[in-house]
């Protein structure tokens, strides 16, 4: 049996009791997903908490193979039994929401399909499916627990977190990566992709690149300490 990651010091603190796992981006690698949900099984099994959330940080669909099945997966049953599960909205949510809209304007579909929308297309030959319409409608933007913000890009540091335009939390990079100041929440995020996931005072950034050839990266939060689980 592999041994648990250590946990080393967290930037914020969680309420006793809660282990929240948090996923960064997918992008259509179901297979990579499926293996991450097993490690995540398989790690809540070695040592189970009082309670467990999963959060998902947005953009699941396009540019990988099997953007329907993520979609499916995310719906499904969580890989620890009784969890939360959180979902939240990512840019490119956003970007497929706008292109299938009724009376979307053209160029909402080419700002989809540049993006990548062409490999979510191809799993829907007969079209999307009300209940992944359903899921997709229905994703939050953000999630708080304890000291911190999950979110799929980050915040503006200048507003306030009532403040916050979706644009902001689905597109945004700079001044948000580079900010040295203080922020209200440490702030859990995607979009950004980097090589190992970035832990700093105020945010750790969890998207590793999995749709290019990069791990999956799963967060595991539990009261002051962090550690990662990854697939492959």
């Amino acid at each position: 049996m592999t041994a648990r990651p250590p946990s080393r010091p967290a930037p914020g603190r969680l309420p006793a009791g809660l282990r929240v796992y948090a996923v960064g981006d997918v992008h259509g690698r179901d297979d990579l997903l499926a293996a991450l949900h097993a490690r995540i099984a398989a790690d809540w099994a070695a040592a189970p908490a009082q309670r467990a959330a999963i959060v998902y940080l947005g953009d699941y669909v396009d540019r990988g193979p099997d953007s329907a099945a993520v979609l499916e997966r995310i719906a499904g049953p969580p890989p620890v039994e009784g969890a939360e599960t959180v979902a939240l909205k990512g840019n490119h949510e956003a970007m497929m929401l706008d292109a299938l809209a009724p009376g979307a304007p053209q160029q909402a579909m080419t700002l989809w399909l540049w993006n990548g929308g062409q490999a979510t297309l191809r799993n829907y030959p007969e079209g999307v499916p009300e209940r992944h319409m359903a899921l997709l409608r229905g994703l939050r933007l953000t999630w708080e627990a304890g000291d911190y913000l999950f979110v799929h890009a980050g915040i503006d540091p200048a507003l306030g977190l009532e403040e916050q335009p979706e644009m902001t939390l689905l597109w945004i990079r700079e001044p948000f990566l580079s900010w040295a100041g203080t922020l209200p929440r440490v702030v859990v995020h995607g979009h950004t992709p980097s090589m190992a996931p970035e832990i700093r005072a105020t945010r750790i950034g969890i998207d590793t690149g999995a749709v290019g050839g990069g791990p999956l990266t799963c967060l595991v939060l539990e009261e002051d300490g962090l550690r990662f689980l990854s697939a492959p």
